[in-house]
C-alpha cells in the first residue's frame, strides 16, 4: 500500500474504534440521558463516513446503531413507517445531527437489505425497495456536486450525502435508477460544464452495469449507448474498446479513407455529446503528420475553424503535442471551440498561448496540479488542457463545492469576453504565485492581501481555476474591504474595478443594505427594464456581459444566499416568450427556486452554457444590476399589472420578510 493508503487505514480504524467506545458509552447510559451522550456518537459516525470506505464501517455496525438507542424517539426509530421523499429533506438540512441520523438509518437500512441485519419490523425486500425509492428521488446526491444553497447551508457536510449515496448505489445497484441516471446525464451534458469527470464516472458505471451478466437491467438503460460509444467505442477502429495501444496499431494500416471516416466518426460524438474518447486523443496526435484536411475534419470545424486552423497552423500543431493526450481528451473540445469562436484572430491571442506553452510553473503550482490531477502527465499539460477548454467553455467554468462565485465569474466573464486578459492572469498566477490588480488606482496583491471568501484552498476546480482563484478570491475581499465605511453597497465600486472596464458604472440595488429590508422596489424594477428589456431600451441588445447579483432561493421559495452572476443577453425564445439568458458559475444551472421559477438550460433558445428565465421570473430573483450611466436613464413604461407579477413573486420568496412598513415605499402583496 501507498503511504496515503496506509493513512487512510490508520484513520479509518482510529475512527471505528472512537464509534465503537462511543456507542458502547451511549448504550450503558439509560434512556431518559441518551441525550446527553449522543453528540459523541454523531460527529464521530460524520467523521467516519467522509472518509473513503468509512459507510462499509459505519453499515458494519448497523445493529449497535440501532441497539445503543441512536433512533430511540426519534422520527426514524420505526424505519418500516419512514417515507423515501421526506429523505431530501433530511440530507439537506443545514443541521448536521439530522443529516448524520438519515444517513446512519440509511445505512442501516442497507445492512438489513443485504441480510447482514435481521430487523424485527422490516424485511429485507422491504428495505431494498426503499432504497431504490431514496435513489430514485435523490439521483442529484448521486450525480451531481452541491449546489448554492446547500453550500450555503451545510458547507463542507453537503459531502456527506454524496458519499453515503455513491456506497448505497454500488450495493443497491445502479441498474434501479439507471434511466432515471441516463436523463440526468444528458441534462448536465446540454450545459456543457469543462468538468465532466463525474459524468465519465456514472457513464463508466452504466457500461459496467449493461455488461455484468450478473445484473439484469430487464428493459432500462435505453439510450445508453451513445453516452458508452461517445468514450470508449465511437467509431469501428475501437467498437470494442481494445485499449489506445492497439488502436495506435490499426491506425498504423488505415488509408486516408479510413482515416477520414474515423476522424468524422469522433467529431460527430464530440460535437454531440460534449464528451471527448481517449482514442480521440490517439487519432489526434497521429493525425498531426497527416494534412490539416484530416486534422480539421477530427476536430468537427466550421469554415471559421477550417480557416483558423491554416492561418494558426503551427501554433495548434504545437497546443495539440503539448496538451491532448488520452488522460488529457477534454482538451481537444475546448480546442475544436476556440478555433470556432476564431480568438486567434485577435492580435494578441497567438503570442500569448506561444507563451502559455512554454510558460515556466512554480514549484508550488506544479505541486498543486499534480496533487489535483495525479502525477501521470507533466502540470504543465494539465494547466494546457485547462487553458484551451475554458477558452473554448467560457459558460463551462464551475466553481466546485466553493463559496467563490465571484471569482469563477470573473475568469468566464474574461474568457468569454476578453481573452488575452485571462491568459495574463494565468501566467501571473502559475508563474509568479501573486496577482497585482488595481483598486481606484492602488495596487492591490494577492500575496499581501488577508484571506478571502474560500477559508480552505479549492481542489475540486478545472486546472486554471485551481491556480487562479485562490488569487483571486483574496484580491476581491480585499477591494470589499476598502470599502468598509461608505455607505453604499460595495460591489457598487469593486465590480466594475474586479472585472472589467466594459462593467457598468451605474448600479442598482433593491435592498437596504443596513436593515436589509426592499428599498425602491418599483423604480430599481422600471429602471431594470429600461436598461435590458428590448421592448423599453429602444431594441438595444446587450453588448457586454454585466455582472449582477440574485437573491438564490431554494424549491420552497426559502431565502437562501446572495449569489454572483453574468448577463448575458435578454431575447424572444422560440415561443415569443422574452427571456434573461444568464451564465451561473455554480455547477449545474438548472436549479428549482421555488414558486414556478423553475431555471432552464435547453429548450428555450438558450446557447451550451446558459441558464434562461422568463424576464419577468428573472427580475423577481435581481437585486444588484450594473448599467452604462451614460445610456439613456428613462424609467420605463411598463404596466402596472406586470410590475406586480414580479412583485408577487419578491414577497412569496425572499422578501417575505424583507417589506417596508411604509406602504409608499411597497406595494403590500397581493
Amino acid at each position: 500500500m501507498t503511504d496515503s493508503e496506509v493513512h487512510d487505514t490508520a484513520r479509518l480504524d482510529s475512527l471505528s474504534a472512537m464509534l465503537d467506545e462511543a456507542l458502547r458509552t451511549l448504550a450503558e447510559v439509560r434512556d431518559f440521558a441518551k441525550h446527553t451522550r449522543i453528540s459523541r456518537v454523531f460527529d464521530t459516525a460524520r467523521r467516519l463516513m467522509l472518509l473513503p470506505g468509512g459507510c462499509a464501517r459505519v453499515q458494519a455496525r448497523a445493529r449497535q446503531i440501532e441497539e445503543a438507542g441512536v433512533f430511540l424517539g426519534s422520527d426514524w426509530a420505526q424505519p418500516q413507517t419512514l417515507i423515501p421523499s421526506l429523505t431530501s429533506h433530511s440530507l439537506k438540512s443545514p443541521d448536521a445531527n439530522t443529516v448524520v441520523v438519515e444517513a446512519l438509518s440509511e445505512l442501516r437500512l442497507l445492512a438489513i437489505a443485504q441480510g447482514d441485519y435481521v430487523h424485527p419490523g422490516m424485511s429485507s425486500e422491504q428495505a431494498h425497495h426503499y432504497l431504490t425509492q431514496v435513489l430514485a428521488i435523490n439521483l442529484e446526491l448521486l450525480f451531481d456536486s452541491a449546489s448554492e444553497a446547500e453550500r450555503e447551508q451545510q458547507g463542507k457536510l453537503a459531502q456527506l450525502p454524496r458519499k453515503l449515496f455513491h456506497h448505497l448505489a454500488e450495493h443497491i445497484g445502479y441498474e434501479h435508477v439507471i434511466d432515471k441516471l441516463i436523463e440526468e446525464i444528458w441534462r448536465i451534458l446540454q450545459q456543457r460544464p469543462i468538468q465532466v469527470d463525474s459524468v465519465k464516472q456514472m457513464i463508466t458505471q452504466i457500461a459496467v452495469c449493461q455488461a455484468n451478466p450478473d445484473i439484469d437491467l430487464g428493459i432500462s438503460g435505453q439510450g445508453a449507448d451513445r453516452l458508452i460509444s461517445s468514450l470508449y467505442g465511437t467509431t469501428q477502429a475501437c467498437r470494442e474498446d481494445p485499449g489506445v495501444e492497439a488502436y495506435y496499431e490499426r491506425l498504423l494500416s488505415m488509408d486516408v479513407g479510413a482515416l477520414q471516416y474515423e476522424a468524422t466518426g469522433f467529431a460527430r460524438a464530440m460535437h454531440d455529446t460534449g464528451l471527448v474518447s481517449p482514442y480521440h486523443a490517439v487519432l489526434l496526435r497521429y493525425l498531426l503528420k497527416q494534412s490539416n484536411h484530416l486534422l480539421s475534419e477530427a476536430l468537427g470545424l466550421s469554415s471559421t475553424g477550417r480557416d483558423c486552423l491554416l492561418c494558426y497552423g503551427e501554433l495548434v500543431h504545437a497546443m495539440i503535442n503539448e496538451a491532448v493526450h488520452p488522460q488529457t481528451a477534454q482538451a481537444i473540445y475546448g480546442l475544436a471551440l476556440l478555433l470556432e469562436r476564431g480568438i486567434l484572430y485577435q492580435p494578441p491571442a497567438a503570442p500569448a498561448l506561444w507563451r502559455q506553452l512554454s510558460l515556466p510553473i512554480s514549484p508550488y503550482c506544479q505541486q498543486r496540479l499534480s496533487l489535483s490531477f495525479g502525477p501521470e502527465l507533466p502540470p504543465r499539460v494539465w494547466l494546457m488542457q485547462g487553458v484551451l477548454c475554458m477558452l473554448g467553455q467560457p459558460l463551462g467554468v464551475g466553481q466546485g463545492n466553493n463559496p467563490t462565485c465571484q471569482s469563477a465569474r470573473a475568469l468566464s466573464m474574461w474568457a468569454y469576453n476578453d481573452p488575452d486578459y485571462l491568459l495574463q492572469m494565468v501566467v501571473w498566477a502559475a508563474r509568479d504565485d501573486e496577482i497585482i490588480i488595481h483598486f481606484e488606482g492602488q495596487p492591490i496583491s494577492s500575496r499581501e492581501s488577508a484571506s478571502g471568501v474560500a477559508m480552505e484552498l479549492p481542489l475540486d476546480l478545472d486546472p486554471v481555476s485551481l491556480l487562479v482563484v485562490p488569487h483571486l478570491d483574496r484580491i476581491y475581499a480585499e477591494m470589499g474591504r476598502r470599502c468598509i465605511g461608505r455607505e453604499d453597497d460595495p460591489h457598487r465600486w469593486v465590480n466594475p474595478e474586479f472585472h472589467g472596464w466594459w462593467s457598468g458604472r451605474g448600479f442598482r440595488i433593491n435592498v437596504d443594505v443596513e436593515t436589509g429590508k426592499l428599498d425602491q422596489l418599483e423604480e430599481f424594477l422600471r429602471h431594470f427594464y429600461a436598461s435590458y428589456h428590448p421592448y423599453y431600451n429602444g431594441n438595444q441588445p446587450l453588448i457586454h456581459p454585466q455582472p449582477a447579483g440574485i437573491a438564490v432561493t431554494d424549491s420552497a421559495a426559502r431565502f437562501v444566499g446572495w449569489h454572483a452572476i453574468t448577463i448575458l443577453r435578454v431575447a424572444l425564445d422560440p415561443q415569443d416568450e422574452m427571456r434573461a439568458y444568464f451564465y451561473n458559475p455554480n455547477n449545474d444551472s438548472g436549479q428549482n427556486w421555488g414558486d414556478g421559477v423553475e431555471v432552464s438550460t435547453s429548450g428555450n433558445g438558450e446557447r451550451f452554457g446558459e441558464a434562461s428565465l422568463p424576464f419577468e421570473q428573472f427580475a423577481s430573483r435581481l437585486y444588484i444590476f450594473h448599467y452604462d450611466p451614460l445610456e439613456s436613464g428613462e424609467l420605463a413604461q411598463v404596466s402596472a399589472e406586470e410590475l406586480q407579477r414580479v412583485k408577487d413573486h419578491i414577497y412569496q420568496s425572499w422578501g417575505a420578510d424583507r417589506l417596508l412598513p411604509d406602504p409608499l415605499q411597497a406595494s403590500a402583496p397581493h
